[in-house]
């Protein structure tokens, strides 16, 4: 190996390492200072819109700013964009923004009705839910609105989809079975495989940054609560424990952390809470409605510890 190489191969070792400090820094080590940013919708400013704070709640600020209704800001892998839908154009639509909200457009461009955007891990693709096929159904599109597919292709409700950080399969909400629950399949639509089984409701699933959970809403308690399960639908249990509604969890980039919306102070706010359900607290703090939180990406995640191999010399 020259010295040339060898020193590349240093330096990106020193990253590599570097980066994996970092995710292993990043989330809640501390109740009082969690890291990265979270975008949620809010109607503070008499109409929803996607808003981004800091994980501790300080800095809220409105990124759509229009007077049409805009929600569910989902962060690119690299953090650079925000993938959110709004009815600016007259109904539902998937449309994608800079971080700083900048650039906002729309990509799905079809009259139907399309929602609940999620990116996967190497930002190339966007999965949504939309009703073109008369029901809903979960669609996959490329990241710039072309190759627009349906994955679930079945006459029940599909909808709410969320990418396995290895980008290999997407878990989602149906109703196919009589009542809503957590299903998962291939990132091709194929093996479609129940994972809740359960006679209660089951949605708004969310798969854990280090893969081994995943995170949704049930009311099997009697009422909205957040549980956590393995990835094969084993070990379901509650986290919230609270007799408000809680739902939309979101992890944080290191998976120690959830952050979710409830209503528990008589308006729903974002709360955040440990992955065991320990500190939970209010983030938002606000007499308007805040919801549907989403966390940013670090440095140090899956997608940068990838695109940073991938830049490695692919031999000595």
């Amino acid at each position: 190996m020259s010295q040339k190489l060898r020193s590349i191969v240093s330096l990106c070792a020193v990253a590599i390492l570097a980066l994996l400090v970092a995710g292993s820094l990043c989330g809640c080590l501390a109740p009082a200072s969690p890291t990265g940013r979270i975008s949620f919708t809010s109607n503070r400013d008499d109409n929803f819109e996607v808003y981004v704070m800091d994980a501790d709640g300080s800095n809220q600020r409105n990124l759509t700013s229009n007077p049409a209704a805009d929600g569910r800001g989902t962060w690119s892998p690299d953090g650079s964009r925000l993938a959110f839908y709004s009815n600016r154009d007259g109904n539902w639509e998937i449309y994608v923004m800079d971080a700083d909200g900048s650039n906002q457009q729309n990509l799905t461009n079809n009259p139907a009705g399309e929602v609940m955007p999620a990116w996967s891990l190497d930002g190339s693709r966007l999965a949504f839910t939309s009703n073109r096929d008369e029901n809903l159904e979960v669609y996959v599109m490329d990241a710039d609105g072309s190759n627009q597919q349906n994955l679930t292709n079945n006459p029940a409700a599909d909808g709410s989809p969320t990418w396995s950080p290895d980008g290999s399969r997407l878990a989602f909400e149906t109703d196919r079975d009589g009542n809503w629950e957590i299903y998962v399949m291939d990132a091709d639509g194929s093996n479609q495989q129940n994972l809740t089984n359960n006679l209660a409701a089951d949605g708004k699933v969310t798969w854990s940054s280090d893969g081994s959970r995943l995170a949704f809403v049930s009311d099997r308690n009697g009422n909205w609560e957040i549980y956590v399960m393995g990835v094969d639908g084993s070990n379901q249990r509650n986290l919230t424990n609270n007799p408000a509604a809680d739902g939309s969890p979101t992890w944080s980039p290191d998976s120690s952390c959830l952050a979710f919306e409830s209503d528990r102070d008589d308006n729903i706010e974002i709360y955040l809470m440990d992955a065991d359900g320990s500190n939970q607290r209010n983030l938002t703090n606000n007499p308007a409605a805040d919801v549907m939180p989403a966390w940013s990406p670090q440095p140090g995640g899956l997608y940068w510890l990838d695109t940073l191999l991938k830049a490695l010399p692919s031999s000595c």
